[in-house]
């Protein structure tokens, strides 16, 4: 008699070794989005580095960027069927990391509201639910609030173009607006939150101090 057929099992036996697609990470996307769980497993193991990076630029702490991290992630594998991969995955995945990190800096500033302070912490407040920033100056994600209330339709082209790094085409193609257009917003945006930033402006609407 012949030898037996090889197994399909490894070499421990078992199933068969897990190889990891060779594709890139917007294949991997579009394969994900079609319901590919191997796809769905490399996808997210291929963004988790960059998903921190990225999360670390709105949060200063580690921790905070981390859990904001773990956040996207989630937020990733529950909607990769909703990426129709009409445009870049980075850009759709860009939006989910802003949107993951500004709940996870509400969330801090809501427990810290929530929660009595002791006398050391009000002689020395935690900058993790107060400002990211310390001192004078008014934090990146304060701003972003603040434009938020002020001119909501500049939020996204800064987010996008300032720390997100998307270039102007991708932008307009994600807002659906001419590039032009995506300028000027981004431009309106800049002027109104560098004051802000460096500490020229610290009032709420209306001029009460903030």
């Amino acid at each position: 008699m012949g030898d037996p057929p090889a197994s399909p099992a490894g070499p421990n036996g078992g199933h068969p070794p897990v190889t990891r697609p060779a594709d890139g990470t917007e294949a991997l996307a579009v394969r994900a989005s079609s319901g590919d769980q191997a796809a769905l497993d490399a996808l997210l193991r291929d963004i988790s580095p960059d998903v921190l990076r990225r999360c670390a630029r709105f949060l200063l702490y580690r921790e905070d960027a981390e859990e904001a991290a773990q956040d996207v992630l989630v937020q990733v594998a529950r909607n990769i069927h909703r990426f129709e991969g009409r445009s870049k995955f980075s850009t759709w995945l860009y939006t989910v990391v802003a949107n993951c990190s500004r709940q996870k800096y509400r969330e801090l500033k809501r427990r810290s509201a929530e929660t009595p302070l002791t006398t050391a912490e009000a002689t020395h407040p935690d900058p993790r639910t107060t400002s990211v920033i310390a001192g004078s100056r008014v934090d990146l994600l304060e701003a972003l609030e603040r434009l938020e209330r002020e001119a909501p339709q500049l939020v996204t082209p800064l987010i996008y173009r300032d720390i997100c790094e998307l270039d102007y085409a991708e932008i307009a193609d994600r807002m659906n607006l001419p590039v032009g257009t995506v300028k000027s917003r981004l431009h309106r945006a800049r002027q109104q939150v560098r004051p802000w930033l460096m500490g020229g402006d610290t009032r709420e609407p209306g001029g009460a101090e903030a």
